[in-house]
């Protein structure tokens, strides 16, 4: 069934003009009125609904009922990633989502090949931002994961309270860490994860010691280096295995 996310409070029994960017969407999917749609607004759960009138430019549904649906996992992790270029970061941000990264911290680094900043920056936020809710929409999660504005990692780190929570666990990829991937533990920490990975080139020595200065624990994933696109999608495949996220 069509998922859509809409950003705008929902309530059983409403009848509302969806927005044009969904409207276009159901235009192209060639839906027509009397068909069933769900609809969520990234707070959780979502909301059959039934198409009223489809017209050129606009679309009427009303609201069923709400579901209390929820597909996260067990844990909630940051991914917070050094800038890929080209369409890498587009292809990783949608997959991490896909596989239960519930919130994304885009950093610049000293090897990073791509420097975003000013009004190019928002431009980049604002696209990330519809990739997460396109891929919300379909993979089915109902919550939002939130995209933080483009970063340096130096200033990023320095806003980060210099020792790790109860419970949070913060972890950092590195080919020349000592421990081992499978050293981590067996069951989800009861605080947030934050995954660490770098940009194509990786973190210089002195942005790895900065981390480790912030409490995060450098691990490896093992004799061959992945790249940066792949390596957090690796991991959070594997969390989800070992934590309970499938």
């Amino acid at each position: 069934m069509p998922r859509f996310f809409v950003g705008t409070a929902l309530k059983p029994n409403d009848i509302m003009q969806l927005p044009d960017d969904v409207t276009r969407h159901i235009l192209v999917l060639r839906l027509q009125p009397g068909d069933s749609v769900v609809l969520f607004n990234g707070e959780g759960g979502e909301y059959s609904a039934e198409l009223v009138e489809v017209e050129r430019r606009s679309a009427t549904v009303k609201i069923r009922e709400f579901r209390d649906i929820e597909v996260e996992p067990p844990y909630r992790l940051t991914l917070a990633q050094g800038i890929a270029s080209g369409d890498k970061m587009d292809w990783l941000i949608e997959k991490a989502v896909e596989l239960g990264a519930s919130s994304f911290v885009p950093l610049t680094t000293t090897r990073s090949v791509v420097r975003l900043s000013g009004e190019r920056a928002q431009r980049r936020h604002m696209h990330w931002q519809g990739i997460v809710r396109s891929s919300c929409e379909q993979c089915g999660r109902n919550r939002l994961p939130e995209v933080a504005t483009v970063r340096e990692i130096a200033t990023w780190l320095g806003a980060l309270p210099r020792a790790p929570e109860e419970g949070e666990l913060r972890l950092l990829l590195s080919p020349r860490a000592s421990i081992s991937f499978a050293a981590l533990p067996a069951t989800p920490p009861h605080g947030r994860v934050t995954l660490l990975i770098g940009p194509e080139g990786g973190f210089s020595a002195a942005e790895e010691a900065a981390a480790t200065d912030h409490g995060f624990t450098a691990v490896g994933l093992g004799p061959r280096v992945l790249r940066t696109e792949t390596a957090g999608i690796a991991v959070l495949a594997a969390l989800a295995a070992r934590w309970g996220g499938w």
